[in-house]
C-alpha cells in the first residue's frame, strides 16, 4: 500500500473513532494486494485504484463500528468481496463475523482472505439468506445483521429478522436517505422492528454522502 493510501486510511479510520495499529494496517494491505490481483481474473468490484478501494470499501465498510456491539456476532447479508463484514473483523476481533452472499467466486475470495489475514472467528457461507436451510441452521444466532449491497431496506431487514436475536440490531448502509423513505420502512416494518437512528455523514475526505439506517427487532 502506498504511503499516502496508509495516511488516507489511517486518519479516515480515525473519523469513526478507530485507532488502527500496524496489525491492522498490514491485514488492510494484504487485502488490498489480493483484491486487486483477483479482480484482474474475475470482477470483484467495479472499483479499481487502491485510493478508490480505501475510501469507497474500506472506510465505507469500517463506518458503522461505533453503533456495533463491543462483542457477539455479526451477520453481512450480501457481502461481495468482503465488505463490511471483513473489515469490522479486522477492527473488531472480539466480533464472531458470518459473511453470506449466493456468488461462489465471492464466497471463494472471502474464504481465501480470511485464511490470508488468520481471521479466527470467522466464515463465508454460499448461498442466499432466503434458503430455508441457512435461516434454520443460523436462527436467532445474531446481534447484529448488515448490509451494504441491498438497495430495498425492506428487503434487508426481512431477510435479517429471522437471523437476529430479540433486541438485535439490523444496520442498512445506504446512500443518501429522504425522511419519506425512512418513514415508509418504519410503518411497513413496525410489527417486525423498532426504527433507532437515521445517521448520516460524509465518507472522510470526500464529499460522498452516506447513511446507516438502525433498527432494532422487536
Amino acid at each position: 500500500m502506498e504511503a499516502e493510501n496508509q495516511s488516507l486510511l489511517i486518519e479516515g479510520a480515525k473519523a469513526f473513532g478507530i485507532g488502527l495499529d500496524q496489525k491492522a494496517v498490514h491485514a488492510f494491505s494484504l487485502y488490498l494486494d489480493e483484491l486487486v490481483s483477483w479482480n484482474r481474473k474475475i470482477n470483484l468490484t467495479a472499483i479499481r485504484t487502491e485510493k478508490s478501494i480505501i475510501l469507497k470499501h474500506f472506510l465505507d465498510s469500517l463506518s458503522p463500528c461505533p453503533y456495533l456491539p463491543a462483542s457477539g456476532r455479526v451477520l453481512d447479508i450480501g457481502s461481495g468481496a468482503g465488505f463490511p463484514g471483513i473489515p469490522i473483523k479486522i477492527v473488531r476481533p472480539s466480533l464472531q463475523v458470518t459473511l453470506i452472499d449466493s456468488v461462489q467466486k465471492k464466497v471463494a475470495f472471502q474464504r481465501h482472505i480470511l485464511r490470508t489475514l488468520g481471521l479466527q472467528g470467522a466464515e463465508a457461507v454460499h448461498g442466499r439468506a432466503q434458503d430455508p436451510a441457512i435461516q434454520e441452521s443460523l436462527s436467532c444466532r445474531f446481534d447484529a445483521a448488515i448490509s451494504r449491497a441491498l438497495s430495498d431496506t425492506e428487503t434487508f431487514l426481512s431477510l435479517s429478522h429471522p437471523f437476529l436475536r430479540p433486541g438485535g440490531l439490523a444496520l442498512a448502509m445506504k446512500g443518501v436517505v429522504t425522511d419519506h423513505e425512512v418513514d415508509h420502512v418504519r410503518k411497513m416494518m413496525k410489527k417486525h422492528y423498532e426504527h433507532r437512528r437515521t445517521l448520516p455523514f460524509l465518507l472522510p475526505f470526500s464529499s460522498f454522502k452516506r447513511t446507516i439506517l438502525l433498527f432494532e427487532k422487536r
